[in-house]
């Protein structure tokens, strides 16, 4: 039996049965060309290192996205099965978070929860806060030291998304890098090879940010705003509120959220921009173009390469591919984006492509509630950057980090 292989992977085209670290440089630093690879043999495989079936055809990931046989909710409660161990006991305070977190629940919870907030980010909404991320992208820029190398991602790509969500939700702006701690330690449960130390620091992050917000629900319940955490307090669906946990938990998931996925993408917007040279200001033209852009960044390097589902039926996904009730599969949002059969040159950055289209944000019910803010976060910040600076360069080789599924750099330094 052959197995068709690049140098740091290995495929069996007859069991579909893949072996890849995803902690191998060669793969983390740059997955398209295992990407292109795979595209070439087998667009679904069993990922032995995961233990579970995925997928990488854009057609597979955006009807499966949809499945409403799939779904984000464990079918035995758990909010997140790849514990060490099943003892979870030292998981309580992150598993009470995740327990009400509309990204882990299904309908009919589902449905209320993301009725009740959806309405801080319907695109009108979302619209109205332009002029103010138009300012503090400027605000930002004017304090890059001159004479340079500036890291754009401390500097530029994390405060602003954070400043903007935390202003949404009223809550203080200067409490940014503690609340950008308490998010990467909860995100780490979700990065491949997790410790048992992740697992503990995840659950004290998660302990601290639900008090903190807890605190600040309190206050808005005295003293209500015209923010999104007194909007949730009075928002009701059909006679229903949101609980308290509920809230808190809404809360988490939108800083999170909010700022997390924003941060990788925009560094790698800008890293993309940077290889095509020449003049980065004609891709900003104009209102469409820069839109036109923006989508082609979150088609061209996502900053999320992974999406798990679990099944709730027996199912044939394809022929020979048969899942069972509770088991998992992965969803490969980057994969997807680069799929031949989808996309005319996939490795090419195209903002003109008439072929525009990508799933980086999801789709079906669980498409990113955050999509119109964060789309409008990059337009602005990019568009603003490049005028700016448009003699920006890489002051040093960006290098991705080790944290697939989620892909985003270490370091971007540039000079002016």
């Amino acid at each position: 039996m052959t197995n068709l292989t690049l140098p740091y992977l290995a495929l069996d085209p007859t069991s579909r049965q893949l072996r890849l670290d995803p902690h191998e440089p060669a793969f983390f630093l740059n997955p398209y060309e295992a990407y292109a690879f795979l595209h070439g043999v087998s667009n679904a495989f069993y990922w032995e290192e995961f233990g579970f079936w995925c997928f990488g055809g854009f057609d597979d990931v955006n009807r499966l996205l949809r499945d409403r046989r799939f779904g984000r909710q464990n079918p035995a409660g758990i909010p997140d099965s790849r514990a060490i161990g099943q003892d979870r006991s030292h998981l309580k305070a992150f598993d009470g978070v995740e327990a009400n977190s509309m990204l882990e629940l299904e309908p009919p919870v589902h449905t209320r929860l993301r009725t009740l907030v959806n309405r801080a980010f319907v695109s009108r909404q979302v619209e109205r806060l332009r002029p103010r991320v138009e300012v503090l992208a400027n605000e930002l820029i004017d304090r890059f030291d001159p004479t340079g190398p500036v890291d754009l991602l401390p500097a530029f790509a994390a405060p602003l998304p954070i400043t903007i969500i935390a202003e949404m939700l009223g809550v203080p702006v200067e409490m940014g890098p503690q609340l950008l701690d308490w998010s990467h330690q909860m995100v780490a449960m979700y990065i491949h090879g997790r410790t048992r130390e992740t697992e503990e620091t995840a659950n004290r992050a998660a302990a601290e940010f639900a008090d903190f917000l807890r605190g600040y629900v309190t206050k808005r319940r005295k003293n209500p705003g015209d923010d999104l955490l007194s909007l949730l307090i009075s928002a009701q669906e059909d006679g229903q509120k949101l609980t308290e946990d509920e809230m808190v938990s809404s809360a988490i998931l939108l800083l999170n959220a909010g700022h997390e996925a924003t941060v990788h993408q925009t560094g790698n917007a800008v890293r993309s921009i940077l290889a095509q040279g020449g003049d980065p200001r004609r891709f900003f033209t104009s209102p469409e173009a820069t839109a036109a852009t923006v989508e082609e960044c979150l088609r061209f390097d996502a900053p999320l390469h992974m999406f798990m589902r679990y099944a709730y039926q027996e199912i044939e996904i394809a022929p020979g591919i048969v899942v069972q009730p509770g088991q998992t599969i992965g969803l490969l949002l980057g994969m997807a984006n680069h799929d031949p059969r989808a996309f005319a040159e996939p490795q090419a950055f195209r903002p003109d492509r008439t072929d525009q289209k990508n799933v980086s944000f999801g789709a079906g019910i669980h498409f990113c509630i955050g999509a119109p803010l964060a789309r409008l976060e990059l337009q602005v910040s990019l568009k603003t950057l490049f005028e700016r600076h448009p003699q920006l360069h890489l002051a040093e080789s960006p290098r991705f980090r080790d944290t697939y599924h989620f892909h985003g750099l270490e370091t971007l330094a540039v000079g002016f």
